[in-house]
């Protein structure tokens, strides 16, 4: 009998989602602690808007998820880490209050179903929130996972430039480049132990075109500029 047809359904977490959403993580970062339920409990709790999860019907298996919270990016410096910006991923500095920022902590999609335009849906759940909410803009660390290849011939500035201009591939900055975001600045010691960025990160942003005033724009467009191709 042929596996009846399937499609995906993106939608706000639930309670009942925490133990595929641990799934999920033991495959995107094997040998790395998943999202305990502790932490998603208290995403739950200080911003139930702000999470998703993809779910591919019938079955129910979370194939995706997205976490976010809003700050007042003022507070904060550049330099900062992920630990910073998420309260060691409790997001207790959740400021919807006073933030016109939605930080990015996390999107993933399950390796073995990657090519289905979930990622991509994730984003636009997003924006979509962004946009219902008239936030300024959204801003992440987009960790270089292909930096690892590249480190022994380039810096990291160099590595984002070349990703930035088209001439190399990294498997998260490139989709997040055609997604829309701009790079604004390259910053060390992001994820301190990850392997495959060194600890290395693209801070990336998306401004909301309702919002954002044209200095934005030009402001952002200054931030990072590539490097010319040789």
């Amino acid at each position: 009998m042929s596996r009846p047809p399937t499609r995906i359904v993106v939608r706000t977490t639930a309670r009942e989602d925490f133990a595929g959403i641990g799934r999920l993580t033991e495959a995107v970062y094997p040998g790395s602690p998943p999202w305990n339920e502790r932490q998603l409990s208290s995403h739950l709790d200080v911003f139930p808007d702000g999470q998703f999860v993809a779910v591919e019907e019938p079955g129910g298996l979370i194939v995706g998820m997205a976490a976010s919270l809003i700050i007042l990016w003022d507070e904060y410096q550049m330099h900062m880490n992920w630990r910073d910006f998420t309260d060691h991923g409790m997001f207790t500095n959740h400021d919807p209050e006073n933030g016109h920022t939605l930080y990015g902590a996390e999107v993933m999609v399950d390796p073995a179903v990657q090519r289905r335009g979930i990622g991509k849906r994730l984003y636009h759940a997003r924006r979509e929130l962004v946009e219902r909410l008239g936030l300024l803009r959204i801003r992440a660390g987009a960790r270089l996972r292909g930096y690892h290849r590249h480190a022994r011939k380039m810096s990291p500035d160099e590595y984002v430039a070349a990703v930035v201009a088209g001439r190399l591939k990294d498997a998260t900055l490139s989709f997040q480049l055609r997604e829309g975001f701009k790079v604004i600045s390259v910053v060390s010691e992001y994820l301190k132990f990850d392997p495959e960025s060194l600890g290395f990160a693209a801070v990336i942003e998306w401004l909301n075109p309702a919002v954002a005033a044209p200095e934005e724009f030009d402001r952002q467009a200054r931030s990072f500029l590539p490097a010319p191709s040789e």
